[in-house]
């Protein structure tokens, strides 16, 4: 049964507002030249099985009267009962005493809900998987249309296959090819045959006679079409839009009755005189004639080019002839441009050639000279490379004295009892630990430290990353490294800000890895302060040969007899030879000043010497 085209949203007004999509072809222009492809919807292979008869008696007439009372009758002897599954079917409704069945009264609610009787709804996913495939395959089909036309017994088009699919989209064709005979007509058969999985051969499913004008039209596309299709819809692609056959009927041209033209009070009017039906008559032929003429100038002008084919041929001989030399010219144009640039490059490549062989015959001169001074270079090298030996030696000799020398003005001797704790000229210093201390003897300490890391680098040649400031118990020592700090110099004595005191310790212990690094020497604890610098002095003490003399004329600080630079040489000839005197045991760990005098150790926490120690240490000649 076709539903009406307003059941499918053809009707002129629509509901929700919007302008309705309209065709672009007109009825009478619909011709299968504009049909552009055929796609099937909601493919149905085996057709819906019939309902199993029954007898009808005058009740069950369909063109029976029903009348209200009758309804109400019917109602009342058939009550309306809950549905029951296929477990529930042997119990049968109680009956009563008067043989009439009883009404049922109304189950629990927990025995209202209808049990899920589909055999395959198992527990297991891989049964529900494999029949839901098998469900699917089963509606599935290969799928392929042919297009027919009276009076002609081979199909027009056969497309091609689309297997398993239930929305097969067949590929655009053009029947313009076809001719005119066929491109013009609007009586059109479509065959479409499917087969399906359990099928061996093909099945004609829908043969459709139909008229192009009647076809319904959808809209532009798919897209804004929500409604539902029957069954085997088939949809015919036009250049305006997609088209379906809904209602399967006919389209019915009305004759439109003849009126006779009235004025606006109803009366009748006349119509065109016979003058002006005459001078329409000779219109027409005037345009015939004119329509002869053109014919006949046509056939005219086709006659004397007949003719003349010999002198145009040779005028157009002559245009290709001009065309070809203009041609040419321009090759011949373009060949010499580039001969121009290609002997302009080859000038350029030679003079490049000969400055690079007027350069290389230079080198060669200038490789000539250097090897006859390659011999003389060699003995120059040879010498020079003992001498950078012997100085090198004798600056090892010189460092292993003045670091000896250091380490007789400060020495660093462990605390008895306390591991990895040492004092500096008898001050204790602890490692990075400064809670309840003595500030002023952790400040001379410091102060100390400090000078001696000082002079280390001073005599080593390695600049500190972080520069000392030596000012002995006001020692102080700067960062300009970090980044976004509020100051730059940090003291070395404690102070109220501890953290500034603790941040300058810590740069402190940074340039002793510093100098280890540079001697090859790793840290195994950044915070031992005095143990690290107490390894570094003895690693550069260290040595097998005889530690060089300090030349004549040194430092003018020192005073002969006045320091003794190293304990193991104290009362050896060399050391009176050389001048040097020889201090007591409780001497080393004082502070000289610059008369002579020894301060003590208690007195000298605070006191500034009147002259650096810098002046007062030995140098290298």
């Amino acid at each position: 049964m076709a539903l009406p085209a307003t059941a499918w949203g053809f009707a002129d007004n629509d509901d929700a507002g919007s302008r309705r999509e309209r065709p672009g072809l007109f009825l009478p222009n619909r011709k299968l030249r504009h049909l552009q492809g055929i796609s099937v919807r909601n493919l149905v292979v085996s057709p819906p099985s019939r309902p199993r008869g029954k007898t009808i008696d005058d009740d069950n007439i369909p063109n029976s009267l029903h009348t209200p009372l009758k309804a109400l009758a019917e109602d009342e002897a058939k009550p309306l009962h809950q549905s029951r599954s296929f477990t529930d079917l042997k119990t049968t409704p109680a009956s009563s005493a008067e043989g009439r069945p009883r009404r049922e009264q109304p189950p629990p609610l927990r025995q209202w809900q209808r049990r899920n009787t589909l055999p395959w709804n198992g527990p297991n996913p891989r049964a529900r998987q494999v029949k839901l495939e098998e469900i699917t395959s089963s509606r599935m089909a290969d799928t392929w249309f042919s297009v027919h036309c009276d009076g002609i017994d081979e199909p027009v088009y056969v497309s091609e296959v689309v297997e398993h699919a239930t929305n097969p989209s067949f590929r655009s064709f053009d029947l313009n090819i076809c001719g005119p005979a066929i491109a013009r007509r609007d009586q059109v058969t479509v065959k479409v045959w499917a087969r399906t999985v359990a099928m061996e051969e093909y099945l004609l499913l829908v043969e459709l006679h139909l008229c192009l004008q009647s076809l319904q039209f959808l809209g532009k596309s798919l897209d804004n079409f929500h409604q539902p299709l029957p069954p085997n819809s088939i949809l015919f692609h036009f250049a305006d839009g997609v088209y379906t056959n809904l209602t399967d009927l006919p389209p019915v041209a009305t004759s439109v009755p003849p009126r006779h033209p009235r004025s606006a009070d109803g009366a009748t009017l006349p119509t065109s005189s016979y003058d002006a039906l005459m001078r329409l008559a000779n219109l027409d032929e005037c345009i015939q004639d004119a329509l002869t003429t053109r014919d006949k100038l046509e056939a005219q002008i086709s006659s004397i080019l007949e003719e003349n084919q010999r002198a145009l041929a040779t005028t157009s001989n002559a245009s290709q002839a001009r065309d070809k030399l203009a041609l040419t010219k321009h090759a011949v144009a373009t060949e010499r441009k580039q001969l121009r640039s290609a002997t302009k490059r080859k000038e350029e490549l030679i003079a490049s050639l000969q400055a690079r062989r007027e350069a290389m015959e230079r080198g060669r001169q200038t490789q000539a000279r250097a090897r006859s001074h390659l011999p003389d270079a060699q003995v120059k090298l040879g010498s020079s490379v003992k001498l950078l030996e012997q100085n090198t030696d004798e600056g090892r000799g010189q460092i292993r004295r003045i670091a000896e020398d250091l380490i007789a003005v400060y020495p660093i001797e462990p605390i008895p009892d306390k591991p990895l704790a040492f004092t500096i000229a008898g001050m204790a210093l602890p490692n990075s630990n400064f809670t309840d201390v003595d500030r002023d003897a952790v400040a001379a300490a410091l102060g100390y430290t400090a000078h001696l890391v000082y002079l280390l680098s001073f005599y080593l040649s390695i600049p500190l990353p972080y520069p000392i400031n030596p000012y002995l118990s006001n020692s102080l020592i700067q960062d300009p490294v970090s980044a976004a700090l509020p100051q730059r110099t940090y003291p070395l004595y404690p102070v109220n800000v501890q953290y500034r005191f603790e941040y300058g310790v810590f740069l402190l212990n940074k340039d002793i890895e510093f100098l280890l690094n540079k001697q090859g020497l790793r840290v195994l604890d950044i915070r031992h302060t005095l143990p690290n610098l107490k390894y570094l002095l003895y690693v550069l003490t260290a040595g097998t040969t005889d530690i060089p003399a300090r030349k004549a004329g040194g430092i003018r600080g020192l005073l002969p007899g006045r320091l003794s630079p190293s304990l193991s040489r104290r009362g050896s000839e060399a050391s009176s030879t050389n001048g040097e005197a020889v201090l007591p045991r409780k001497v080393v760990g004082s502070v000289i000043s610059a008369n002579g005098e020894v301060i003590a150790p208690d007195k000298g926490k605070r006191a500034m010497a009147s002259t650096s120690l810098a002046d007062a240490a030995p140098s290298v000649a």
